[in-house]
């Protein structure tokens, strides 16, 4: 960074940077700018590197705190920067690559700068720095203008007007990067901040109109996909006798100017953590979209990039914008929907989809409409899968996008007539032909016990419980081995009950004069969770046999084939109700059973219940209210919300690194 440096190593040595972090003024028409934004150098996308670039910066930026209350020079460089991009737009129609490419050097030194400055200083103590200006000694003045609200309205003005170019790539994708680094001062607290100087200019003023365009920027920049264009040979090779102030420039700049400064860096080794990140700009742009979106709201105005999130409606409705909704805009929801579909592996992408279902109609009426719904929740039944690879609030998002599609009955029934070959990634059993609607039992099943045995969190148990009973009524021709599983699920928490109870038991009996006391509401509580599991896993079998016993003879056998599980349960005063229906089913089948014969085969046990199920009356089964659960988002989501979108940035933040030391919102090990 700086003329002519190439490595991180050269930072502190080199000419130009000195200048700028030193004691002497240097006025914004000076040549010495062009010459220092004129650099070629590696831009970091791995937190590797990024870390040894903050190193390397550290110290040169607290001079410049030091010296610039006297020479102004940051608010100078910023200046520069907010020049070269007044005509940004005509250079890229133009293709005046050099333009760009300077603005662009311009924009990440003063990212870079920030990033120090933010973890060095107050919001006030940092706007200061801005509005330091070039003056004699002894003066100690201001300048009026609040240069920190026009670089941010900058930026989003660079974002929303810049087509998305290779040649402009590079500079949106650093407009992108430096607002989430002016809104970081959010990591460095424990508490929620609710307000602030860069909130205020980003949700009043004179970004305010610009709300919509910079959400459905964003959105369009995540539909995209982007990849990062390819590095090209250099143009720019310093002349040997120090030449101008630009290298190579007579050698014909227009040609490929971009190339000098790409992101991972021309020629520069692949690394790793590069793959991690094919996607730099639509990344970058999804985490600044959900943490705009997750800006608490001020006392008299609501976070206007939410009500553009929650409002946005598909380019294809062509109904009247309600007033009620000043921020709303249109996007291609088809285009919308297929991003959403091909990016569910990343805990971002997951969290942009909750958020859509949640809180914007428009999109959930639009998702539930499709008839191609495995395209989306096979990658959702995937990340539940691989529970224990992924962290829990990623799995937390994935199982309530279920919860609410499952809300819906025509989804809810149209998933059992989606017919799945071979699913590759389901590895306990070979399953070659299977519905979306049985495999999505599976998984969920699977979560469960999963949780039973490891992480036994009870929010979860609800979680998957609800998705299954909202289900129940709507079951259809469940495969065999998802209903062996139901059953199987029903036989683990039925030991788990009989355990938890003996070891209460035991500690009744325990020794006169121990004091045993202090367990006992332990057991009492464990009891009591493990009978409200049973109680729903007997009200979902029963809402399936009372809604539609004929559509699913593989359940009836399962149930038939494991009854004795049921019948500790008969006469227990909290599932005394529940059992009669399934009492009533079991005696029934039963009695075809004992009167088709003994050593019948598995094909004639179907075939009788086949032919029972039709004839089994439907008034001997006791009416039970519908099994029906919303998801309800709980009082004060920010509290949850804002650390988790702000551990995504820490963690999957593009060419972004913090030090865990200086991190309060969040513990390190959360997720």
């Amino acid at each position: 960074m700086g003329a002519n440096t190439s490595q991180v190593s050269d930072l502190s040595e080199n000419e130009s940077l000195r200048t700028l972090i030193g004691t002497e003024s240097i006025s914004e028409n000076d040549p010495f700018w062009n010459q220092l934004i004129s650099f070629t150098f590696t831009s970091p996308t791995n937190s590797g590197d990024s870390k040894l670039l903050e190193e390397a910066v550290i110290p040169l930026a607290k001079i410049l705190i030091e010296n610039n209350p006297r020479t102004g020079n940051f608010g100078a460089l910023v200046r520069v920067f907010l020049g070269r991009t007044k005509e940004l737009k005509i250079s890229t129609e133009c293709q005046d690559q050099l333009f760009i490419w300077q603005a662009h050097n311009a924009l990440f030194m003063i990212r870079c700068l920030l990033k120090v400055f933010i973890r060095e200083m107050s919001e006030e103590d940092l706007q200061l720095q801005f509005s330091y200006q070039e003056r004699a000694p002894g003066s100690c003045e201001s300048g009026s203008e609040d240069l920190l609200e026009e670089v941010i309205c900058n930026l989003v003005h660079l974002m929303v007007e810049v087509p998305l170019l290779d040649i402009t790539y590079s500079i949106l994708f650093e407009a992108v990067t430096s607002l989430l680094v002016l809104l970081s001062y959010q990591l460095l607290h424990k508490e929620i901040l609710r307000e602030g100087l860069i909130y205020k200019h980003l949700m009043q003023g004179r970004c305010l109109s610009l709300t919509s365009r910079l959400v459905k920027t964003l959105l369009y920049n995540f539909i995209r996909q982007e990849k990062c264009p390819p590095p090209v040979t250099h143009i720019f090779e310093p002349q040997p006798e120090g030449g101008g102030l630009l290298y190579g420039l007579a050698s014909g700049v227009a040609s490929g100017l971009w190339t000098v400064f790409t992101l991972g860096g021309a020629g520069s080794k692949p690394n790793p953590d590069q793959e991690q990140h094919p996607l730099p700009l639509s990344n970058q742009s999804l985490l600044l979209l959900l943490v705009l979106a997750n800006l608490t709201d001020g006392p008299d105005c609501p976070n206007p990039y939410r009500q553009a999130v929650t409002s946005f409606r598909n380019t294809q409705d062509t109904s009247s914008i309600s007033s009620s909704h000043p921020h709303t805009f249109q996007i291609n929801f088809n285009s919308l929907y297929t991003a959403l579909c091909d990016q569910q592996r990343s805990d971002q992408a997951t969290l942009l989809l909750y958020t859509l279902m949640h809180q914007n109609t428009n999109v959930r009426t639009y998702v539930l409409s499709r008839t191609d719904m495995e395209n989306l929740v096979m990658p959702i039944l995937e990340i539940l899968y691989h529970v224990e690879d992924r962290n829990s609030h990623h799995v937390y998002m994935a199982l309530i996008i279920l919860l609410i599609l499952t809300e819906d009955d025509t989804f809810n029934r149209s998933i059992h007539e989606v017919v799945l070959k071979n699913i590759t990634w389901y590895s306990e059993r070979s399953l070659t032909e299977i519905s979306l609607g049985s495999l999505l039992i599976l998984v969920v099943i699977r979560t469960i016990q999963f949780n039973m045995t490891r992480t036994r969190d009870k929010y979860l148990h609800t979680n998957c419980l609800a998705a299954l009973a909202n289900m129940s009524a709507q079951f259809r021709c469940l495969h065999q081995y998802a209903a062996q599983r139901i059953i199987s699920l029903f036989a683990l928490l039925s030991k788990k009950h009989n355990k938890v109870l003996e070891q209460a038991t035991q500690s009744l009996r325990g020794p006169l004069g121990s004091d045993d006391s202090a367990a006992l509401p332990d057991y009492a509580q464990d009891l009591n969770v493990i009978e409200e599991v049973i109680r729903m896993m007997l009200e979902i079998i029963n809402s399936c046999l009372s809604n539609s016993l004929h559509h699913n003879p593989n359940l009836i056998y399962a149930l038939l084939y494991k009854r004795e599980l049921f019948e500790q349960f008969r006469s227990h005063p909290s599932f005394q109700d529940i059992m009669q229906n399934l009492d009533t089913v079991i005696g029934f089948f039963s009695g075809r059973l004992e009167q088709a014969g003994t050593d019948l085969s598995v094909e004639r046990v179907q075939e009788v219940i086949k032919k029972g199920a039709v004839a089994l009356p439907k008034d001997r089964l006791k009416k039970f209210p519908e099994l029906k659960f919303k998801y309800v988002e709980e009082d004060q989501p920010e509290d949850f919300f804002i650390p988790y979108v702000w551990s995504l940035v820490f963690n999957s933040g593009v060419g972004l690194h913090w030090s865990p030391q200086g991190i309060e919102l969040f513990s390190m090990d959360s997720g």
